[in-house]
């Protein structure tokens, strides 16, 4: 209930940001504006993800690390380095799919990842919009490391680790790091 709560406040506060956004996104590449794409969350069920589009339409609907070439449009980088493109997941707080701390839920074709964090529990967990994986390389990281670091975070979730990854986002965010 905090986490929806938060996530309605920080939605007023943040509403020029998205109002500002979806003009520029159409401005300069078209509709749609969000991109929405099919995630593995809690117990292994697939919801819908929002975020603000940051490439041109038609980009493969794959993990970024794995594309060859990023065909973002103008400013959609900006967009993504400044974790900008991340702020429509508030909807998917305050829909119940999410929570602001937890693993990064899986892409719909991420098969190995969505299985191994069933087989370790990890699935149990709400997805978050930053977790433990994210403030220790997020796209820098093999997937073999992301279950590592989403285990330990199921093993030893906390307010205190809470509190920490959300320290670690805000310094990781405004340093720009770690991010394709």
């Amino acid at each position: 209930m905090l986490n929806r709560t938060i996530a309605i406040l920080l939605s007023f506060l943040l509403l020029p940001i998205f109002i500002i956004c979806s003009i520029f996104i159409a401005i300069i590449d078209g509709f749609p504006i969000l991109f929405i794409q099919k995630r593995s969350g809690q117990y292994n069920t697939f919801f819908s993800i929002y975020k603000f589009r940051t490439m041109k339409i038609g980009t493969p609907n794959i993990a970024t690390d794995k594309l060859l070439d990023k065909p973002f449009y103008f400013g959609g980088q900006l967009l993504r380095k400044l974790s900008i493109d991340e702020f429509p997941q508030l909807i998917n707080i305050i829909r119940g799919d999410m929570n602001f701390i937890g693993p990064r839920p899986a892409l719909y074709n991420q098969h190995h990842l969505i299985q191994k964090r069933k087989d370790l529990g990890i699935s149990n967990i709400k997805p978050g919009i930053t977790g433990w994986a994210q403030v220790n390389g997020r796209d820098k990281i093999s997937e073999e490391e992301k279950i590592q670091l989403d285990s330990y975070y199921l093993k030893n979730k906390s307010f205190m680790l809470d509190i920490s990854i959300l320290l670690r986002t805000f310094l990781k965010v405004i340093s720009i790091k770690d991010i394709n």
